[in-house]
C-alpha cells in the first residue's frame, strides 16, 4: 500500500535587508499568504500548497519592513528580559478569567446564534484561543492582561469557528459582521502579543 506524507512541507529563503538570516517557508493547504514571528525570533511563511517562489519571495519582500521591526523587538527583549509574573498573580488572572470569559462567550454566542461545547481557561504558550471540531473552546488566561476590546475579539474570533472552522475569506467575513473593526484588535495582538507571553514563557 502506498502511503503519502501530509504533513506540511517546509522551505528556506533569504530575509531581505537581513544579512544572512534566514526564514522558514511552510506550506499547507491554507488559501493566503501570511508571516509569523516567533518569541524566538523565528520568521514563518505560511502560505498555499502550490503558490509559486517568486510570488512567496514577492510578498515577504512587501512586508521586509515589518519583519525587521518585528525582529528588533525579539532582539530587545532578549537584552531587557522582563520580570515574570509569578505564581500567585497567574492564579489570580486564571481565577479572573475564570469568570470573565465564559460571561463574554455565553453574551456573544447569544447575539451571534451559535451553540459551543465546554470553555476552559488555561495559561498557553502559543496560543490565545482555540475551537474544537466539538464546539470545545479554550482561552489563554493572560487575555486579562489585553484591552477588553482583544478579548472580545479573540471569543468573537472563536466563536466564527462554529460557522466557519478555518480562516477563508468568508471566515473573516463572519467576524467583521460582529466587530467591524476587528483588524484594530487583530493588529494589536499581532503587535504586542508576544510582550505578554513574555511574562510568564522564555
Amino acid at each position: 500500500m502506498k502511503t503519502y506524507d501530509h504533513r506540511p512541507q517546509r522551505e528556506t529563503l533569504p530575509i531581505p535587508g537581513c544579512g544572512e538570516k534566514t526564514l522558514s517557508v511552510i506550506r499547507s493547504k491554507r488559501k493566503t499568504a501570511a508571516i509569523e514571528i516567533s518569541r524566538q525570533g523565528e520568521v514563518l511563511v505560511r502560505v498555499p500548497e502550490r503558490m509559486p517562489a517568486e510570488e512567496i519571495s514577492a510578498f515577504v519582500a512587501s512586508r521586509q519592513q515589518w519583519i525587521r521591526k518585528h525582529m528588533e523587538k525579539v532582539q530587545a527583549r532578549r537584552e531587557h528580559p522582563v520580570q515574570k509574573l509569578s505564581g500567585e498573580r497567574l492564579r489570580q488572572l486564571n481565577s479572573l478569567a475564570a469568570v470573565v470569559i465564559p460571561a463574554c462567550v455565553k453574551r456573544y454566542a447569544a447575539r451571534m446564534g451559535v451553540t459551543y461545547g465546554r470553555v476552559t481557561i488555561r495559561c498557553q504558550k502559543t496560543r490565545w484561543g482555540s475551537c474544537s471540531s466539538k464546539g470545545n473552546l479554550n482561552f489563554n488566561c493572560l487575555l486579562m492582561l489585553a484591552p477588553p476590546e482583544v478579548l472580545t475579539y479573540v471569543v468573537v474570533h472563536e466563536l466564527c469557528h462554529r460557522i466557519e472552522p478555518n480562516h477563508s475569506a468568508a471566515f473573516w467575513t463572519e467576524v467583521e459582521k460582529v466587530l467591524p473593526d476587528y483588524r484594530i484588535q487583530r493588529d494589536w495582538l499581532k503587535e504586542h502579543g508576544a510582550e505578554l507571553m513574555d511574562l510568564v514563557w522564555s
